[in-house]
């Protein structure tokens, strides 16, 4: 069982008893040189779980998707971007995430930001879930992300960075995918 910060507890739920939600979602990689940058998250739920993930998140009423992905930048990174700057999307898939307290059904587009520095992002902005979950920032060597302890969402990652520099190909088709700390199944 996890501890929020304001004391509240998260309990890990039967999956029958799990709620089910579906959204739309925008997420981004962010690359600079041979790097990307990427949260780390938790299930506060099953404490000890620890993964890696794009920043992004869902779509608000009336938002594009891409001007979510700029939004999604600023409130989990701190970075201000013009939709302008972000490419794509990219690649596009359904992805399942199951987590103690909860299924996550998301149609996902990914879009990218190429940096020519890196920048070290701030949690000012998070919400309250964000600050719960959240586990910090990496830039992490892309030759190294298939060597992780912790596991990184989406696994392919490094076929999406490659995927930037060929946008006659946007936007990559990847299907469906479940990305789980506790089955749906």
């Amino acid at each position: 069982m996890g501890e929020a910060l304001d004391g509240h507890r998260i309990t890990a739920l039967p999956a029958h008893l799990r709620p089910h939600r579906l959204r739309r979602a925008a997420r981004v990689v962010v690359v600079c040189e041979d790097a990307v940058l990427l949260l780390g998250d938790t299930d506060p739920g099953l404490p000890g779980t620890r993964w890696w993930v794009t920043p992004g998140g869902g779509i608000d009423a009336g938002e594009t998707s891409i001007q979510a992905a700029a939004r999604e930048l600023m409130e989990e990174l701190g970075l201000v971007v013009a939709v302008e700057e972000l490419l794509g999307p990219v690649a596009v898939r359904d992805a399942v995430h199951g987590y103690s307290d909860r299924v996550l059904r998301q149609n996902e587009e990914f879009f990218a930001l190429v940096l020519r520095q890196r920048f070290e992002p701030t949690q000012l902005r998070h919400t309250a879930d964000e600050l719960l979950r959240l586990d910090g920032w990496a830039w992490l060597p892309l030759a190294e992300l298939d060597r992780l302890a912790d596991p990184v969402w989406p696994a392919n990652l490094a076929e999406l960075v490659d995927q930037v520099s060929h946008p006659e190909r946007w936007p990559l088709q990847l299907g469906e995918v479940e990305e789980s700390t506790v089955p749906v199944g």
